[in-house]
């Protein structure tokens, strides 16, 4: 198993052969996996504090808080549609964050 620290020496180095990285791949897709049953297991929680009804409960180490919100947002290109602003206007006025890499992961098709 690649060490964090070897794994990094990698990155900063930038050599990666296919073979090296069959491990990160599934060592990647075991973290979310594990992630995914932590999630899960996190909604299960916060729906039995939820459905206790307490503001706030008191554990040994820590207190939990339970607070509900709302959230609003505004669809401002509908807004100046209807205002009839440009497309023009519209697009001088809308701007693109930087580029981001997603990765995405799927269990392999082996063949038989």
């Amino acid at each position: 198993m690649t060490s964090l620290r070897d794994l990094n020496q990698m990155i900063n180095a930038e050599i990666f052969t296919p073979d090296e990285l069959v491990e990160v791949v599934d060592t990647l897709a075991q973290i979310r996996a594990d992630i995914a049953d932590l999630k899960s297991r996190e909604d299960i929680y916060k729906a039995a504090l939820i459905a206790a009804g307490h503001a706030a409960v008191d554990g040994t180490a820590h207190r939990a808080a339970v607070i509900q919100e709302q959230r609003t947002s505004t669809d401002w290109q509908a807004i100046a549609t209807k205002l009839n602003a440009s497309r023009q206007l519209i697009t001088a006025h809308t701007s693109t964050g930087e580029p981001f890499y997603k990765i995405r992961l799927s269990a392999r098709k082996v063949s038989a």
